[in-house]
């Protein structure tokens, strides 16, 4: 069936109701609110609309669908003792500033699909979507389940999956369209934790730091970052000229006795933080180098100490590279000081298979205690591999291949997709590679012609899989 099957030609027919149910979509601002959070919507309502969204759009086509908690849900065509996963996610991270665009416009220009979402991961899962009402629509044979999980906080806790799974059973394999095409078999350990500053007893001191935040995501590079100060004599001008040294962009404002210090960098995954400026620790950097109160003092040498300029944990003593994975990397998302409370620096930490977390975590600690900061609130995620001769890579390197004419070459990445969360789940697509990576970063984007070649690509494969 499938040798004679165009599917691209099935996408075309149907491309203009994609690109209006994706922009519908997209106009959804589904960033996590706990604001908003109510007993049916736990993570907000925003996020709530947008699985609600999906679901309805599974019922009109006739899939049989599923709410669980408001958590996450599924959307599931054919029969069999067997699943076919396909896992999506509809929450996306904070549109962050600067954009050309209207963040959740949705605008079409010169062939691409302008939002925040487009690529990371409404996009796909339109294409997703779609795929499966070609093969629906088509009434091809099928010998499986095909299910369509949808999540709520991939971004964030991955509650929702932790949630549906306690319920719903695993898919005997799967994919996740969160990522790049071709087939990523093998992703990095995942973990998130705080350092916490112990408090210190006052002491008079002329410059006083007042309040330091940056950053709002674990997983995103901070693109932002200020920092309050009394009594900060002649630190405007000593900040306005680091800016200029460093061809950074800032500003500096006196009001009073306060000084108010302002710095902008560039935001990017956290999975590689040398994608962006790291606008927090610039900041600590330049204030490091001030006379400041003794417990902002520490805070602020600790963090320059071992994490500006430093993505790589070689000042932490935990540096670790493996062939297939690369190195372990440490993205400080979140930085927060008040004078009142102290510090806390919140920390992505990426890592192969072949390092010891254990031993990770215990050399953090040490180091922290050192300067009288304590690791808490950790939660880890192990890394996570297909074998490369499994039946799930070599139907999707197939279908690749015939799809695109380009050979499938597998890869190995520090992001963490929702591929992890199945025993036998592998990322596929919808980055193509050479196209740039603009997840989480100001002016997201889709180009049209790869979402419709993604659509083609899901078609075959959930046919393929599940056949």
């Amino acid at each position: 069936m499938t040798m004679n099957m165009n599917w691209m030609e099935e996408v075309k027919k149907r491309e203009k109701a994609l690109l209006q149910d994706l922009q519908t979509f997209l106009r959804i601002p589904s960033v996590r609110n706990e604001q908003t959070a109510t007993k049916e919507a736990p993570l907000g309502k925003e996020v709530y609309e947008a699985l609600c969204y999906m679901l309805k759009r599974g019922e009109e086509e006739g899939f049989v669908v599923k709410n669980v908690d408001g958590l996450a849900g599924h959307i599931e065509m054919g029969d069999g003792e067997e699943i076919v996963g396909v896992l999506c996610h509809v929450d996306v991270v904070p549109a962050g500033d600067g954009w050309t665009f209207d963040p959740f416009g949705a605008t079409i220009v010169d062939g691409k699909i302008y939002a925040r979402g487009a690529l990371d991961d409404k996009g796909p899962t339109i294409a997703a979507f779609y795929a499966m009402k070609i093969v629906k629509e088509l009434g091809l044979t099928l010998s499986k389940r095909v299910r369509m999980i949808i999540g709520t906080d991939e971004e964030s806790d991955w509650q929702c999956v932790e949630r549906y799974f306690q319920t719903e059973s695993m898919p005997t394999l799967g994919f996740a369209p969160d990522a790049d095409f071709p087939i990523i078999y093998a992703e990095k350990g995942i973990a998130d934790f705080d350092l916490i500053q112990q408090p210190m007893n006052k002491q008079a001191h002329d410059c006083v730091l007042l309040s330091f935040q940056a950053g709002r995501r674990y997983n995103m590079v901070p693109d932002f970052a200020e920092a309050i100060l009394q009594n900060g004599n002649d630190i405007k001008d000593r900040f306005l000229a680091f800016l200029r040294s460093h061809t950074l962009e800032g500003e500096a404002y006196v009001d009073g006795d306060t000084v108010k210090l302002y710095l902008q960098g560039v935001s990017a995954h956290g999975m590689e933080p040398n994608n962006g400026v790291n606008a927090g620790l610039w900041l600590v950097k330049f204030l490091a180098n001030e006379a400041l109160d003794p417990q902002a003092n520490e805070f602020v040498r600790f963090v320059s100490q071992y994490f500006y300029g430093d993505t790589r944990g070689q000042h932490l003593g935990i540096a670790h590279t493996n062939e297939e994975l690369g190195d372990l990397t440490i993205n400080v998302g979140v930085l927060s000081y008040t004078s009142e409370h102290g510090g806390k620096i919140g920390i992505n930490l990426r890592y192969p298979v072949t390092s010891d977390i254990a031993h990770t975590k215990e050399a953090i600690e040490r180091a922290a205690s050192r300067h009288h900061f304590t690791l808490t609130n950790f939660s880890h995620s192990s890394p996570h591999y297909v074998a490369k001769n499994h039946p799930l890579v070599q139907t999707l390197q197939r279908v690749y291949e015939e799809q695109t004419g380009e050979r499938a070459s597998l890869l190995a990445i520090g992001g963490g997709t929702y591929a992890r969360s199945l025993q036998a789940g592998v990322a596929f697509g919808p980055l193509f590679p050479n196209r740039p990576d603009v997840a989480h970063q100001k002016d997201e984007y889709m180009f049209i012609d790869d979402l419709v070649k993604a659509t083609a690509i899901y078609a075959q494969a959930i046919y393929e899989l599940a056949k």
